[in-house]
Order: C-alpha cells, then sequence, then structure tokens
C-alpha cells in the first residue's frame, strides 16, 4: 500500500509516517517510480509505534525494542540481546514513569483530603 492508504487505514497523518521511516522505525520499499510502499504488518507496526509514544517511551527505546514486539502485550527480547544501553533507557524510563506515578498519588491524597474537609461545610451552607 502507499503511503497515504496506510495514513487513512492508521489515522497517523503522511508526514508522521515520514518522520518514523527517518527515525528507522518504519522501513517500507520502494517501487521502480519511488514510491514508499508498505506492507500490511505495517499498519500493526504503527499502531505499535503510536501506542508506544503515547506511553511515554521515545524513538530511540523504540527503536530498540521493536523488532522484539509480537504484539501490544508483549516483548520478546531475549535476554542476551538486551544492551546495557537499552536496559538503562528502559529502567530511566520506569523511573520517571514511577516518579509521575508517585506525584499523582500525592495530588490525588492531597485533593481528596480538602474535599473531605470542605464537603461538610458545603453541604451545611445555605447555598447548598
Amino acid at each position: 500500500m502507499k503511503i497515504g492508504e496506510l495514513s487513512r487505514r492508521t489515522g497517523v497523518p503522511t508526514r508522521l509516517l515520514r518522520y518514523y521511516e527517518e527515525q528507522d522505525l518504519l522501513h517500507p520499499g520502494r517501487g521502480e517510480n519511488g514510491y514508499r510502499s508498505y506492507g500490511e504488518e505495517a499498519v500493526r507496526d504503527v499502531q505499535q509505534i503510536r501506542g508506544l509514544l503515547d506511553s511515554g517511551l521515545t524513538t530511540e527505546m523504540i527503536r530498540a525494542i521493536l523488532p522484539y514486539l509480537s504484539g501490544p502485550d508483549e516483548i520478546l527480547l531475549p535476554a542476551e540481546r538486551l544492551t546495557p544501553e537499552t536496559a538503562a533507557l528502559l529502567q530511566a524510563h520506569l523511573d520517571r514513569i514511577q516518579a509521575r506515578i508517585d506525584c499523582l498519588a500525592r495530588n490525588r491524597d492531597r485533593l481528596s483530603a480538602y474535599l473531605a474537609a470542605v464537603r461538610p461545610a458545603a453541604a451545611e451552607s445555605p447555598g447548598a
């Protein structure tokens, strides 16, 4: 399929698909006319890339693990193929995720405490 068809099927703009190619995440073939040619697997790959980007992974991390993904829920990266650099990238990402979780949990707890403190007063006020 051509890039326009891949864009329609995935909802990803052609400009972004070209960017994925520049980042070595997509590998289209080229026809005699020079046009990009994508196989059916490109739809799954683009969806996978979008999901990983949405989860906060960088294109560098995705490039390292994409060949080992068999679907949205499974990474088949043999331990002997995990380089120290890739392991460090993934660990740093896990640390950032945990820091965000901790921050969100603190904010949730503060908001819950605030609501618990003001709700009884709001229910007793004449405008409630």
